[in-house]
């Protein structure tokens, strides 16, 4: 027991000798230096293709949404079944999904392998950025949400056309 308090005693007054390379300053961060400005893209896309992010990313940017995810993450289907399974994904009998969010993690699944096209991954985005603007697992209420940032897509969209129609002339 003398032994056991000893040795405690040797490293709590040789860590106060061994400060390590400070300043002599308490203050841990000094005038300088400062944070990193905050990005409005502040979420990782992960296991997209270049395409596919930049597409996700520019949907969701047009789309301007409330919340943010902290990750969009693609998934061959196989892992995107898995990936449902282990966190309990309730599906009606007769329906599957192609995106699920999961609310605690701030995460959004999408089976790449099973997205139809540029348009459907837009329009379900829709719903599950809805989903992390209500906060809720209710369809209900991801789809009133989900409404206006589908408008706002749409009239993204027709915004673009019309601006390469008029750089065609």
């Amino acid at each position: 027991m003398k032994l056991v308090i000893a040795t405690v005693l040797f490293f709590l007054g040789f860590a106060q000798i061994c400060r390590g390379q400070t300043n002599g300053t308490t203050n841990p961060v000094n005038s300088q230096e400062s944070a990193a400005a905050f990005s409005t893209n502040s979420y990782a896309v992960l296991g997209a293709t270049p395409q596919q992010e930049a597409l996700g990313r520019s949907q969701i940017q047009a789309m301007q949404p409330d919340a943010l995810p902290l990750r969009i993450v693609f998934l061959p289907h196989w892992k995107y079944v898995d990936t449902a399974r282990i966190f309990r994904l309730h599906v009606p009998a007769g329906f599957t999904s192609a995106l699920f969010t999961h609310l605690p993690s701030r995460t959004v699944f999408i089976d790449a392998d099973r997205y139809v096209s540029d348009e459907s991954l837009g329009y379900w985005l829709a719903h599950e950025l809805g989903h992390l603007a209500t906060n809720s697992v209710k369809e209900d209420d991801a789809e009133r949400a989900a409404r206006k940032y589908r408008k706002r897509l749409e009239d993204a969209s027709k915004r673009a056309a019309l601006k390469q129609l008029q750089s065609a002339r």
